[in-house]
């Protein structure tokens, strides 16, 4: 069940901010597909190195959000990014939710570091952070509907059941792997995308709530 779009009619302003990270995501990516494997290992987190030399490893934790382990991973993230992100951006404003993005980034990749302290492997990628729209999404816009493609069939689906089936699919490949991987193995990081899912959410349920919007004024 791949999201392939939602209703953005209810949507009152242009999402600058989330265009904005989907370049720079992508211009982050080609730099990083033309330069060496010494480059991916310098601006990734590796939570090892972090811990380590916090001072010296902290830029890490912001540069690896842009940083993707090939076009897959980073073509499903800025989908994901692209379906979800302009309508959360809609609600909180455009700096409040550039802010969000980065929070949910930060605790997803502390999350995952506290299951792998001592791990050597470079964590990379938005994931994370956009986790954490998708909590956010989840909780202002439950009923909204997601198109979906379903084999070679579109379908509407309300949003509660796409993100709700997506966090389930986290939760249980992200115990798997507690279970069954090495620190030192690589590998997705699952755990990085429930950490940022549940950031976002209860970042939302704090200061976005379900008040009603304003309207803009003339």
């Amino acid at each position: 069940m791949l999201p392939i779009g939602d209703d953005n009619s209810g949507r009152r302003t242009f999402p600058i901010v989330t265009y904005a990270l989907i370049l720079l995501n992508v211009l982050f990516f080609v730099i990083e597909f033309n330069n060496s494997e010494a480059f991916i290992l310098r601006w990734a987190f590796v939570p090892a190195r972090f811990l380590a030399s916090p001072l010296t490893e902290f830029v890490t934790i912001f540069s690896s959000m842009f940083m993707h382990a090939g076009w897959l991973h980073l073509g499903s993230n800025m989908l994901y990014l692209w379906i979800f992100g302009d309508n959360v951006e809609d609600r909180f404003g455009h700096l409040q939710f550039l802010i969000f993005y980065l929070l949910c980034g930060i605790g997803a990749m502390f999350v995952q570091m506290m299951f792998m302290l001592n791990s050597t492997v470079p964590t990379l990628g938005a994931s994370g952070a956009i986790a954490g729209v998708l909590g956010a999404y989840l909780f202002l816009f439950p009923r909204q509907q997601v198109r979906v493609l379903l084999g070679y069939f579109i379908s509407s689906v309300s949003a509660v059941i796409v993100i709700g089936m997506w966090i389930i699919l986290q939760l249980f490949s992200g115990i798997g792997t507690i279970a069954t991987t090495s620190m030192d193995t690589g590998g997705v990081a699952y755990m990085a995308h429930v950490g940022g899912f549940f950031v976002g959410l209860v970042i939302t349920m704090l200061f976005a709530g379900r008040k009603p919007r304003l309207p803009l004024p003339m």
